[in-house]
């Protein structure tokens, strides 16, 4: 007999590793390259990953009180209806179904093919395996659906096999990630840290030829922002937690404790890490590591030659455990906008194991797309303005049914409401604003992905009537 119902079946720790196991895909251990030939200095580098946190913490205490109000699956998507309207929700789920949750999850999947080819040469993403003329495809993109499509099989026999693997890999991966901040520290080079501190708040960027260039004010916060984009980028679904509020135990509760766990944890180790690179690397060799690899760089100064391998393998297990995150909450975001007549009617079904395997197969066949096309890496260019804006609005949402239904009950009210919301709003707001102007290409790009959605939910509401 098939169940019909969602089963409580992950409890807190459950809960903080899939929130911390989702943030921690591959990008971290690149985007400090192209952050710090942006911003020059340590200083301005360590207060971009310090910035991000805040935020990132603060929507997530924020996100605390609107999983209590309304603890069902699909989370975000809820919160977005329940505030405003059906179309702004729709507009979000169909984002995360288009760019954000598919375009990631393929990124993180051809991620863990390169690293696999320092391991398997054979897989690597410069050899052709099949030529079509107007597209080629590499053994990276193949080996790259193989993953994405097993561990949404996997994920369709039931939520404790995925909690199990995402707990696993999860541990693993934070354990390894604070011995390699640790060694760090031990084989630092003092004189490294103290030329790179020296003049630590010296805002400028590094050209290729090693030369230096001055920002003006505007240039500079614009600049500021712009390589905020890595620390953002590296730092998203946090929020995945939200999706899967029906398989949680106690979710008014443990939701929101999750979500500050799990976003505390992920923006020390950043933090950490960040500084240990300053302390083992002149800022010029993290500016121009090999293909921006810093942590491999890093890992040669750290443990010599097996230093590749030990990153390689690191990383491998946490882009295959940010994978089996993304894959697993993603569906139910999906599920919920089925149950509203907004998506394919057969993806708010459960199977016998009480998921929605419809929703999961959508996006895992979506996700391999992308990993086809190759365009993944202009796609994630726009993400990190999508996301920043939803979660703009969304928290905003906690201002607006504080005043529509003050009468609620909010088992978990936002902790330091409201000036920790309004500090998110402001920094967010600042962040959108400069790179709409800095990377208007990207931005927009973001925003006619998001608006292609109104014409799409027209066309569903008039189906569904």
């Amino acid at each position: 007999m098939t169940e019909t119902t969602f089963k409580p079946r992950l409890g807190l720790w459950d809960a903080t590793m899939i929130v911390s196991g989702s943030m921690i895909g591959s990008g971290f251990f690149i985007v400090s390259a192209d952050m710090t030939r942006t911003l020059g200095s340590p200083g301005w580098l360590m207060l971009a990953w310090v910035v991000t946190a805040i935020m990132t913490i603060s929507a997530a205490v924020s996100y605390g009180e609107l999983s209590s109000m309304f603890p069902k699956a699909g989370g975000q998507y809820i919160y977005l209806k329940e505030a405003f309207n059906p179309l702004l929700a729709f507009l979000y789920g169909w984002s995360l179904f288009a760019v954000i949750q598919t375009g990631t999850i393929a990124a993180v999947g051809v991620a863990f093919s390169k690293f696999t080819a320092y391991l398997v040469p054979s897989v690597s993403e410069d050899l052709v395996l099949v030529n079509l003329g107007f597209m080629s495809i590499s053994p990276a993109q193949i080996l790259s659906i193989v993953v994405i499509l097993l561990l949404t099989f996997f994920n369709t026999r039931g939520v404790q096999g995925g909690k199990m693997l995402q707990t696993i890999f999860t541990l693993i991966k934070l354990i390894s990630l604070f011995g390699l901040i640790a060694f760090g520290f031990i084989m630092m080079d003092s004189n490294v840290f103290a030329a790179n501190w020296s003049d630590a708040w010296n805002l400028h960027k590094i050209n290729t030829d090693g030369s230096f260039e001055k920002y003006g004010v505007i240039a500079a916060i614009g600049a500021f922002a712009t390589a905020m984009v890595g620390s953002i980028f590296s730092s998203d679904a946090w929020n995945n937690v939200t999706f899967i509020a029906g398989e949680i135990k106690n979710p008014k509760r443990n939701i929101g404790l999750s979500l500050f766990f799990g976003t505390l944890i992920v923006g020390v180790i950043y933090i950490l890490a960040n500084i240990m690179y300053t302390a083992v690397l002149p800022m010029n060799e993290i500016a121009f590591a090999a293909k921006d690899r810093v942590a491999v760089t890093a890992a040669n100064i750290i443990f010599g030659s097996i230093g590749t391998v030990l990153i390689a393998v690191m990383i491998m297990i946490s882009t295959f455990s940010c994978i089996n995150g993304l894959v697993l909450a993603g569906a139910r975001v999906y599920y919920a906008m089925a149950k509203d007549g907004l998506f394919f009617k057969k993806a708010g079904e459960l199977n016998e194991f009480s998921v929605p395997q419809l929703a999961l197969w959508v996006q895992g066949i979506l996700a391999s797309v992308w990993c086809l096309s190759g365009k993944y890496g202009d796609l994630l260019d726009m993400v990190s303005f999508i996301v920043i804006l939803f979660c703009i609005l969304t928290i905003f949402g906690i201002f607006v049914l504080r005043r529509k239904r003050p009468e609620a009950e909010r088992p978990y009210k936002a902790f330091g409401y409201p000036w920790l919301a309004s500090l998110y709003l402001l920094m967010g707001s600042a962040f959108c604003s400069f790179l709409i102007i800095n990377k208007p290409t990207y931005a927009g790009g973001g925003l006619v992905i998001t608006l292609i959605g109104i014409p799409l939910y027209y066309w569903a509401v008039r189906n569904k009537k």
